[in-house]
Order: structure tokens, then sequence, then C-alpha cells
């Protein structure tokens, strides 16, 4: 494995993994009187650093990640100024809201917007693009309506434990749902 590759590899741990293992180990282990306020703080920073760690070893500031880094600060600072955790359990909701709405926009304009996210990584048709926009754009909503769901009806706790280990299983096996698809619309390429 090339140097690049593995400082690719790193960077996206960092921005991917690090942020959500960091906010959970701060509310578990956290003896503060807002573990869910001092968490978020936690993982925001972590966010921040794993962004420019990210450019220092790359080059390249990931898009995605920073995008997330903005409305996580922004609902952040919202949880400070108002004393109140809703805002950081509202988040997840509201990113999942936007990449949905940004992929059925991408596909409503015919511009498939996960083409220019992978489209060095997939090489698939334009009507394939629309095929997995459309399928991640249902996905992110039903992980917006889950989290409604369980934020309004559990303690926060669970809702905690739902945000790092519900949520990170339930979009590794979408994804891995969708590698048969991707594999017969690339062979369909060639």
């Amino acid at each position: 494995m090339n140097k690049k590759k593995q400082s690719e590899g790193l960077t996206k741990f960092l921005y991917d993994y690090l942020p959500i293992i960091i906010f959970f180990v701060c509310y578990k282990f956290s003896t503060v009187y807002d573990k869910l306020l001092f968490a978020t703080l936690a993982m925001l920073f972590t966010t921040f650093i794993a962004i420019i760690a990210s450019y220092i070893l790359t080059n390249k500031i990931p898009k995605v990640a920073t995008f997330s880094a903005l409305i996580l600060g922004f609902f952040c600072g919202l949880t400070i100024f108002f004393e109140d955790e809703y805002f950081i359990k509202i988040k997840p909701t509201i990113i999942n809201l936007i990449f949905a709405g940004i992929l059925f926009y991408g596909n409503f304009i015919q511009k498939p917007m996960l083409k220019y996210l992978l489209g060095e990584q997939i090489k698939v048709s334009l009507k394939n693009w629309k095929i997995m926009s459309f399928r991640w754009a249902c996905f992110f909503c039903a992980l917006a309506f889950l989290n409604e769901i369980i934020w309004r009806n559990f303690s926060t706790d669970f809702w905690v434990q739902f945000k790092v280990f519900g949520m990170m299983t339930i979009s590794m096996i979408f994804t891995i749902s969708q590698i048969p698809f991707i594999i017969k619309a690339q062979n369909s390429q060639q």
C-alpha cells in the first residue's frame, strides 16, 4: 500500500470514526453534570482536529466531514446557548434530511450527487447513479425518522447507544446490501 493510500485511510478513520468514538467514551465515562453536552463538545473538537489532520496529511479538506462539523458546531452552540439537549438530539435528523434532500434534488435535475462523491471509485451508468442516489436518499430519510422515534421515546442513555452503535451498524448493513447492485451495474458497463 502506498503512502498516499495510507494517509487517506488514516484521515478517513480520523473524521469518520474517531469523533463518534470520543463522543461515546466521553459520555459513558464522564463525571460532569451534563455528560451529553461534554461528549458533544469533545466530538466537535475531535472533528475539527481530524479535519485539520486530514488537510495536513493529504492536502485535501474532506467536504462531507467539514459540512457535518459545521452542522455539529451550530447545534452544539444552540445546545449551550439554550441549555437544552434537544438540539443535539435532532442534529442526526437534520443532517440525514439535508443529505436526503441533496440526493433527491440531484436526481430531480438529472445530476445524481453520489456520482460527484464516488465517481472515481465506482463506474456505472447515469441511470444506475440515479438509482443509487434514490436509495441512499430514502435511507437517509429512514435514519432521520428512526432518530426521531428513538430520542423522543427513550432515555438519553439509550439514544446515545443508538447514535453510536445503532446508526453505524444500520449504515454498514445498508452499504453492504448495495454491493450486489453496484457489482451488477459495473459489470453491465463493461
